[in-house]
Parts: C-alpha cells; sequence; structure tokens
C-alpha cells in the first residue's frame, strides 16, 4: 500500500549486508512472524498496559484535564480540596451528639418531661387498646421504636456520624470505595468496532479488523498503526484500494513497519498509543501540588516533547532510567505505528533497550558496526555542509567564530566537492585544514584539470587566509584531528564502502541509537553528539513532509549546547519536532547560555540531589505565585476578675503554660513556586519538579512527581 513515505522505507533495518566487517548475528524472529501472510498471525507478547484485552483497552474511558494528565482511566478531582473536620474532632462531636440523645430518651423514657410526646400515638389508636390489651403494647413498642429511630436520626445528623464512619473505614487496610463501571460504549461509538471505517462505507474492512480485536489478534501498536494508515487515506482516497486489500489480506499486520516488526521485544513502562501518551510516575499527594493534580498520573506526549524538555539530575538520580528509555520506548513504539522517528544518542553501553529494538545502531569506534554517520548529515551542497560541520566542531568554543570556521571549511569543501564529486572523509579534511602542500597540490591539480577556477580561487584564498590572526583553521584541524584515530578508522567515510546514517531521513519512521565512545574518546564523543543535534535541528526544518514527530534524545548533553543550536532547538516547536536533554548540572553549559537555555525548553525538571546553584536558575525560571498566608499570635489572657483568675493560676499550676488566646491574620503574599533550597535539600530520592508546556500554549506549574510510582 502506497502510504507516502510513511511504511515504504524498506531496507533502513540492520539486516541488509552491512560494511566489510561482516554481516550482524541475526536476531531471532517473534512467533508471529513466522505465520504466513494468508493468515492473521497471533497476538504479539505485549499487551496494552500488559493487564486488559485490546477491546477492554479501547473501551476505558479517557480524560485529560491538564497538561501531563494520564488519560487512561483518569478520574477528574474537585478544583479545590473540601474541609476536612479533624478525627478527633468527628469523634469528640459524636460522642457528645450519642450522650445528648441517650439523656433526651431517658427524660421523655421516665417522664420527667411529661406525656406529650405521646399524643400522636393516642391519637392514631382506639382508646380500648389500652385497658391492658396485648394490641396496646405492640403499639407501643412500634411508636417507642420509631422515637427512637428518629432520635438516632437526628443526633446522628449533628454529630456527623456518617462522615465519621466514612473516615474511620477507609483508614481500614484493604478497605477501597467501590467505582461502578462505566457502561459499554454504544456500537457507533465503540473503537474496538472501528466506527471511523464504518461510517465510510468500508463495512467489510471494519468487520474483519473488529474480529481481530476480538480474537486476540491484534495489539495496541497494531491499532494505531492501521489508524494512522487510514488518516492517511483520508487524506488521499486514490490510496483507498490498497489499504482495503492490505487489511482483507493480512487482517493485524496490514500496513506493518518497514522492519516488519509489530512490537518491541520488552516494555519497561506503560504506554497509551491511543493518545500517544508514556506514564513517568504519580503526582505527589502532598501541599506542594495543587489539589486536582495529586495522586494523578502524570505522563508526557509529543504535544509536550515537541516543547523539547531539560532535566537535570546529579548522577544515579535517575535520568537514564525513570525518563530517558520510558521516552525512546514510547517514540520507537509510535515509530511502529508510523507516527514518530526517534534519535537516541547515548555513551556505550548505556540501557535503552536491546538492540533488535531500533531499526539502525551506529556504534561509532567499534569496528563490528553495521553503520557509519554521516559526518555531513547526507547534504551535498558545501556551504550547507559546511554551516553544520563548523557549529559541530567549534561551536563550543568561545574564542573561534562560528561565522569565520564556516568560511574556512566552505572554502575547501566546495573545492573538494567541484574536484572529486564528493565531500572529503577525515583524513582529507584533516590535510587540507593544516594545509598540508602536497595535499593542496593535488587539490588544484583537480580543479585546473575540470575547469574550476572560481573554486581555484576559493581555495587560494583559504591558502593565503590560514595562520592570518583571528583564523579558524587551526581550531578546525585540532577538532577535525580527534576523529582522525585508529578507533574511528572506516567511518565517516564520503566514498561509498560504507553504510552512512543520515539525518536526511527523518521523514521515515525510523528507531536509531547512536553509541558514543565515552570511556576512551570522550572529548570526541561530546563534539559528535554536539554536531548530531546541530544536523537534527537543521534536517528536522526542512523537511518536506512533517506528519511524523521527529524527536532527538540527548542522554548527556554536556558540552553540546551553543548559542546557535538552542536556537535551533527553540524553533522545532514549529515542524512538529522536539528533542529532550539531560544534564548533570547547568554548569555543564557555559554560564552565558544559562538563561538561553531554560528559555528556549518548555519542559523543565529538576531531580532530587541538584545542587542549590542550580535550583536558584530553576526557581528564576519558575517565577512566583501569589498565595495565602496564616500568621497565628499568641497573646496571653489577663482576667480581671478574682474567680477568673485564680481558675487562670490554677489553670498554668497544672499545665505550666499560661492561658493564651490566638489572633490569626490572613493575608495574600507572593512567593516563589520552588526555592532554590527546597528544591535542593526538600525533593525526596526518586522524585522530580516537572513543569510542563504545550505545543499550543497550555501549561502546568511545577509539579511535585514521585517517578517510582
Amino acid at each position: 500500500m502506497d502510504t507516502d513515505g510513511t511504511h515504504d522505507s524498506r531496507g533502513t533495518h540492520a539486516h541488509p549486508v552491512p560494511r566489510p566487517a561482516g554481516p550482524p548475528p541475526m536476531p531471532p524472529s517473534a512467533p508471529y512472524e513466522a505465520a504466513p501472510l494468508s493468515a492473521s498471525p497471533p497476538a504479539p507478547a505485549h499487551a496494552p498496559d500488559t493487564g486488559p484485552t485490546l477491546r477492554e483497552w479501547l473501551r476505558e474511558p479517557r480524560a485529560a484535564d491538564a497538561p501531563g494528565t494520564w488519560a487512561y482511566g483518569h478520574r477528574p478531582r474537585p478544583p479545590e480540596e473540601p474541609e476536612r473536620t479533624p478525627v478527633r474532632q468527628l469523634i469528640s462531636g459524636a460522642l457528645i451528639s450519642l450522650l445528648a440523645g441517650l439523656l433526651l430518651w431517658s427524660l421523655l423514657s421516665n417522664g420527667y418531661l411529661g406525656s406529650f410526646w405521646l399524643w400522636p400515638l393516642f391519637l392514631l389508636t382506639p382508646d380500648h387498646w389500652w385497658i391492658g390489651t396485648q394490641e396496646g403494647a405492640i403499639a407501643q413498642g412500634i411508636y417507642y421504636a420509631l422515637v427512637i429511630g428518629g432520635l438516632l436520626v437526628l443526633f446522628g445528623r449533628l454529630g456527623r456520624w456518617p462522615e465519621l464512619a466514612r473516615r474511620v473505614l477507609g483508614r481500614v487496610p484493604g478497605a477501597a470505595p467501590k467505582e461502578t463501571a462505566p457502561p459499554p460504549p454504544e456500537p457507533e461509538d465503540d473503537l474496538a468496532e472501528w466506527p471511523q471505517l464504518r461510517a465510510a462505507g468500508q463495512g467489510e474492512t471494519a468487520a474483519r479488523l473488529a474480529a481481530e480485536v476480538r480474537e486476540g489478534r491484534m495489539n495496541d501498536v497494531d491499532y494505531a498503526r492501521i489508524r494512522r494508515a487510514w488518516h492517511s487515506v483520508r487524506a488521499d482516497p486514490s490510496r483507498l484500494t490498497a489499504f482495503a486489500e492490505a487489511v482483507r489480506g493480512q487482517g493485524a499486520a496490514a500496513c506493518v513497519h518497514p522492519s516488519g516488526k509489530r512490537d518491541l521485544p520488552v516494555r519497561a513502562a506503560r504506554h497509551d498509543l491511543l493518545l500517544r501518551q508514556v506514564r513517568l510516575g504519580t503526582v505527589h499527594d502532598g501541599e506542594r501540588n495543587p489539589y486536582p493534580r495529586r495522586g494523578t498520573g502524570l505522563a508526557l506526549d509529543p504535544v509536550l516533547l515537541g516543547t523539547s524538555l531539560l532535566a537535570v539530575g546529579p548522577p544515579g538520580a535517575g535520568k537514564t532510567h525513570a525518563l530517558v528509555r520510558p521516552v525512546v520506548e514510547s517514540l520507537s513504539l509510535q515509530a511502529l505505528a508510523g507516527q514518530a522517528v526517534v534519535i537516541a544518542v547515548c555513551a556505550a553501553g548505556t540501557q535503552l533497550g536491546p538492540d533488535s529494538a531500533y531499526d539502525v545502531v551506529v556504534r561509532l569506534g567499534d569496528p563490528e558496526s553495521v553503520y557509519d554517520l554521516d559526518l555531513y548529515g547526507g547534504t551535498n551542497d558545501p556551504d550547507e555542509a559546511a554551516a553544520v560541520l563548523a557549529e559541530g566542531l567549534v561551536g563550543d568554543l568561545t574564542d573561534t567564530d562560528s561565522r569565520r570556521a564556516t568560511t574556512a571549511l566552505a572554502q575547501l569543501l566546495g573545492p573538494f566537492r567541484a574536484a572529486h564529486g564528493r565531500l572529503p572523509a577525515v583524513p582529507e579534511l584533516r590535510e587540507l585544514l593544516d594545509g598540508t602542500p602536497a595535499a593542496l597540490a593535488a587539490l588544484r591539480e583537480a580543479l585546473d584539470a575540470e575547469g574550476h577556477h572560481a573554486m581555484r580561487r576559493e581555495l587560494d584564498t583559504r591558502e593565503r587566509q590560514s595562520g592570518a590572526p583571528g583564523d579558524a583553521g587551526g581550531a578546525l584541524a585540532d577538532r577535525i584531528a580527534l576523529l582522525d584515530r585508529p578507533a574511528f578508522a572506516g567511518f565517516f567515510d564520503t566514498s561509498g564502502r560504507t553504510r552512512p546514517f543520515s539525518l536526511r531521513t527523518l521523514e521515515h519512521p525510523l528507531r536509531v541509537r547512536i553509541d558514543l565512545p565515552e570511556r576512551g574518546h570522550a572529548e570526541a564523543s561530546r563534539m559528535l553528539a554536539r554536531l548530531v543535534l546541530a544536523q537534527f535541528t537543521a534536517n528536522a526544518a526542512v523537511r518536506a513532509d512533517r506528519s511524523l514527530f521527529a524527536c532527538l534524545v540527548l542522554d548527556d548533553a554536556t558540552r553540546t549546547l551553543t548559542g546557535q543550536t538552542l536556537r535551533g532547538v527553540q524553533r522545532l516547536r514549529s515542524v512538529n519536532a522536539g528533542a529532550l536533554l539531560t544534564l548533570r548540572t547547568l554548569d555543564d553549559v557555559p554560564e552565558a547560555l544559562h538563561t538561553a537555555l531554560l528559555g528556549a525548553v518548555g519542559c523543565r525538571m529538576a531531580f532530587s540531589g541538584i545542587t542549590t546553584w542550580d535550583g536558584k536558575r530553576f526557581a528564576e525560571a519558575w517565577g512566583t505565585e501569589w498565595v495565602e498566608t496564616r500568621d497565628v499570635t499568641q497573646r496571653t489572657v489577663f482576667a480581671d476578675q478574682p474567680l477568673t483568675r485564680a481558675i487562670h493560676a490554677f489553670r498554668k499550676l497544672v499545665t505550666g503554660k499560661a492561658v493564651t488566646t490566638d489572633a490569626v491574620t490572613v493575608r495574600k503574599v507572593e512567593r516563589e513556586r520552588w526555592s532554590a533550597s527546597e528544591l535542593a535539600h526538600s525533593v525526596p530520592a526518586g522524585h522530580a519538579v516537572l513543569s510542563l508546556r504545550t505545543v499550543g500554549g497550555d501549561h502546568a506549574p511545577p509539579l511535585l512527581v514521585d517517578l517510582r510510582s
């Protein structure tokens, strides 16, 4: 079926014949892949949320009343917390009302208050019943029971017995409020019956898919993928025939991802692919969070990630385990559903899932790597390649002008491209930047032979400027030398001998992981991460098809952020793309960029254990709010009457404290949402403070989130 590039990029996974290192070991096929195409394959191993069936999962109500709310099964809470009387006060009130009721009944039954309360009994019964008859005794007993019941109701309401019973029973272990199950949806609203296809006149196709759901041969990824394919059919009706034939022939396996996968090998988080959400944790049920959000689930989705997210926390705070891996996993599932493309950049050995969960795995510095990395981001334009490469190589140097570096690279890349029809590999570029006479002479001869006189002048200009004050050639040569090492031999090749991965492929639903050799080449790894970030922001902005959400995940963004890349990150929200950046501390970014960094991202996350210096930056970014404060002042009571003074003296003798009164002052003050000290010392382990903003502008205040639940 034609899906406008969404499902037709076959050959991007790691199974085809790779570079000379030889083919990688083939992973074992999933059970459903062994089924013939003529029959629907069995259901994958993973069910949505690992509990309900797909049919139950689709019928579960979803409600999101604020950004970041885990909508699956969410029950909205009232906007304000109801007044709650302390349990001790409820118990004392109940006892007092019970004693008052018993006292009243004793007075009534013993005749101390007369017999006026018996007149309804005498009025409604015959007079002869009260001359020693059994009927009179029965009537009196019934009347007494009614009076006692009325007193119980009256004094029970006065003593708030029902509220006390609910409060006490609610504290009993295992006692939970019973919730009525929502009624089953109507057939026209039941997502398991594919009502959107039936409404479009595709009853046979909808019936086939509904049977796949009922018989357990479809999972949540299949549902999201086919739903996405149907939306593409609605956009281009010429694809309808191919779509219907694919569903009739393959059922739940129709429109499958180019890799042939229909699920991930393993899931480490809870996902709701119907709304494209991944659950991170639970909003802490405490006073620091707004009452409507307390105890609710917190989730991320492309609408939030589209504004980019910055997470700061010390090593061991849980950034990779609690944030990066769930987000990468969610985006990988969305890629299998034809909805997203994810590029995950991490140090070699980082636990972001098995290799079989990705279509492309680039292991830079590993000779067994199947894929290479395109140093120039897939472009053949020397000027564009020079701009991106200069940002990656020397963008972090304060004493080197990026514009001069771009010009210096363009003066070499342009002539080389004109002479050889390709851009230079790392050793060739290093020789040119070093000004090696033999390399420059060979390039000059090649230009003369092809008649590229304009490019010859560019090369002569570069040779004259080399070594001049302010020239960026020396810094570029030093940085490119970091890649011209034995560990990177065979990588960044431009001759066609390897399989380079290019970020030009952001229009395809790919799952990509780039492993950096942090252990032995830390400086080169930082430079490569900065280069990937620069290439991502440049290529995401020029995509012709922006229907896929593109996301770059940097597990460690230390020394990768520059003024230019931050401007690129800020522009991602308008092109259906975003970035997730993690840092150990804000000091890993130049101090001049702290304000720009916190302003460029829409979502900010402070993990437990950050320093007060980092907390100060977050507190400034989150601003202040108006809160109501209560000041209680105790004043000693001085009595004028002798008896009162004696009572006060006796009370002080017994309690050891003078008799006081409380004066309460209520006022509104402006206070920081989270202070630097609170962020550094009051966030429990396994928690984080997270503020959210959507692409549309909706926002949520900083929330204290328990990432372990």
